[in-house]
């Protein structure tokens, strides 16, 4: 899977590109994302374009945030569809992730936490 990044007030907002998440190209994007996952870093993954997620997307997106938080950064989710929304739900992922419904929500989400 595909992405773009960009910096937005010291936040970087990566858009995953591409309507689905699974086994096909989660190991890819875990390897892809290796750069990105930078020490401390401040991320907002962007997933408007995500229409399904398997577990092996679930499984690479986890291993993102334990790899972010276990080095002092935080990673959150943004623009999730409905039925991407229901199955984080469903298995209790948003739990796990912050999620936000828009991208200025999550980007905000950082400036209120400083």
């Amino acid at each position: 899977m595909d992405f773009t990044t960009e910096t937005v007030n010291g936040v970087t907002v990566v858009t995953l590109q591409g309507e689905t998440l699974d086994a096909s190209n989660a190991k890819a994007l875990k390897t892809d994302l290796v750069p990105v996952l930078a020490p401390g870093a401040k991320l907002v993954f962007d997933m408007k374009g995500v229409r399904f997620v398997d577990s092996s997307g679930l499984g690479a997106l986890l291993s993102c945030l334990r790899q972010v938080h276990s080095s002092g950064g935080d990673l959150k989710l943004c623009e999730m569809g409905k039925a991407v929304r229901a199955l984080f739900e469903l298995v209790r992922m948003h739990r796990i992730f912050e999620i936000y419904n828009s991208r200025d929500e999550a980007l905000r989400s950082y400036s209120a936490g400083a």
